[in-house]
């Protein structure tokens, strides 16, 4: 159960992520988190830097959709000027909107990568629907309440998985 935790990658920022690199994976698709993975929870619209890696990905035939627990507001505020697909309030850790999304993409669990910045939500509910789970250190420094409980878990799952010699990172 523990290792359900645990992500198959982890990166500093998103945009370590290059259609090169997973189109070496054999990855045709990303599901992503959007607060604290793409931009900071309170930041309304997408940065340059990030308009530009997300036609990177569309200029490589990478579909990406955004699935995230937030309201429907923010993330279709967030991704409609982007014209990305997304799914709003979708109660990750549960499989169903990675599903969905796999769905919405045509794509193949084994063809899509989960990337997202939380342990509790996003890699867990990416590795137990069977995909390749990418972590990202949150792009802010705050969060939500929730988030905040949920931070303080991730810690101490983290520190076992080091003490284990599961991961080999800093945070």
């Amino acid at each position: 159960m523990i290792k359900n935790f645990l992500p198959d990658q982890h990166v500093k920022s998103i945009f370590e992520i290059t259609p090169e690199s997973l189109k070496e994976k054999g990855i045709k698709g990303i599901i992503t988190d959007l607060d604290n993975t793409l931009v900071e929870w309170d930041r309304p619209l997408a940065t340059p830097k990030l308009v530009s890696w997300f036609e990177n990905m569309k200029k490589s035939n990478i579909a990406v959709t955004i699935v995230s627990n937030n309201k429907e507001l923010r993330v279709k505020a967030f991704s409609d000027p982007l014209n990305i697909p997304y799914i709003y309030e979708a109660r990750k850790p549960l499989r169903r909107a990675f599903y969905r999304a796999l769905q919405q993409m045509g794509l193949e669990k084994q063809e899509t990568v989960v990337i997202g910045d939380q342990l509790l939500t996003d890699v867990l509910g990416g590795n137990r629907g069977g995909f390749h789970t990418i972590l990202v250190v949150p792009v802010a420094k705050t969060d939500g309440l929730i988030t905040k409980f949920n931070r303080q878990v991730e810690r101490r799952i983290l520190n076992w998985f080091r003490k284990k010699g599961m991961i080999h990172w800093e945070e």
